[in-house]
């Protein structure tokens, strides 16, 4: 499950990216999220502050 929270979620992303997924577009194939449910993410994630950075594979 997802973290609501988006401290949480930041966490939580950056983790799965970090041991898992080398890149957004994996990290969303393989949790089985759709466009909307990742760019529903990415929002919440600026919204703190956090963009993703494609070089780095995180939100920083």
């Amino acid at each position: 499950m997802i973290p609501k929270d988006p401290v949480m979620l930041l966490s939580y992303i950056n983790t799965q990216l970090r041991d898992n997924y080398g890149s957004l577009e994996a990290l969303a194939e393989g949790l089985d999220l759709g466009k909307d449910e990742l760019n529903e993410i990415v929002k919440k994630l600026e919204g703190i502050g956090y963009t993703y950075n494609a070089d780095a594979n995180k939100f920083a």
